[in-house]
């Protein structure tokens, strides 16, 4: 076990033989932390939470109480192999949240990024790969293999189907059950999910220019109405459009998936 001077165990938590706490770190009461678990500097778990499984956390970390994290995936296909779950740096994580680590059929690694905050009761499944700057907020549910690209936000009590991708700065509105893969910078809500327009408030708090924005509006109004079929339209977009905004939309599109979109209304 190979516990930094610097780090401070409550006496009520438990520290598995082998695992490793960086400098700073603060284990609360009543933790737990698994014998394969790397917690590097400055992480915190405050009371009553369970780290363990291959797991690793990023500097700067705070795990709130009840949260459980690295624990076997709801996933009646593992068989118990060794998998990993890797956390970035400076997440917020808040109480009861679960973390799964990946499968071997979904590529053995379930990936999340740095500066997300992961609201009271969320989910995160077996292979997603979790971006970074992301909100998950209050019992919303990531399933398994999705992708979630940087700065998206799913609102709450929203589910976001396996296997799905939510592409980058896209927001998803509370209550929402989404099915197909999100376009980047889309805004998503219904009880079955719809696109409806564009995550302009997002757009506008990155500082986007107005003329990227302008470019995305007319590439959905391009997606929705122009000639030809979904992915014909995107193609044609890429050619014409000289946005590096609409262009990260059209990799998107054109990009590996295993599900259907969400287009426009």
């Amino acid at each position: 076990m190979a516990i930094d001077p610097s780090a401070s165990v409550h006496p009520s938590a438990i520290v598995e033989e082998g695992a490793s706490l960086g400098p700073g770190v603060r284990i609360g009461p009543f933790s737990v932390v698994g014998s394969d678990v790397t917690l590097n500097e400055g992480v915190e778990l405050k009371s009553h939470v369970v780290v363990t499984g291959w797991t690793e956390i990023g500097s700067g970390t705070t795990i709130w109480p009840f949260a459980c994290i690295g624990e076997i995936p709801q996933d009646l296909k593992f068989g118990g192999e060794r998998t990993k779950l890797s956390i970035g740096r400076r997440n917020r994580i808040r109480e009861y949240v679960t973390m799964n680590p990946g499968t071997e059929g979904g590529g053995g690694e379930t990936v999340v990024g740095d500066d997300g905050l992961y609201m009271a009761g969320c989910h995160i499944a077996h292979d997603c790969h979790v971006g970074n700057n992301v909100i998950v907020v209050n019992n919303s549910a990531v399933a398994g293999h999705c992708q979630v690209e940087d700065d998206v936000i799913i609102g709450g009590l929203s589910g976001i189907h396996q296997w799905v991708r939510v592409g980058r700065g896209a927001i998803i509105g509370a209550l929402s059950m989404v099915t197909a893969d999100v376009l980047p910078y889309g805004l998503v809500h219904g009880p079955r999910g719809e696109l409806d327009g564009l995550n302009l408030v997002g757009l506008k708090r990155r500082g986007v220019a107005r003329s990227d924005i302008q470019a995305l509006r007319a590439a959905l109004l391009t997606l929705k109405q122009g000639e030809g079929t979904f992915a014909e339209r995107a193609r044609r977009l890429g050619e014409e459009s000289d946005s590096a905004y609409v262009t990260r939309m059209v990799e998107f599109i054109t990009g590996a998936t295993d599900r259907s979109f969400l287009v426009p209304k």
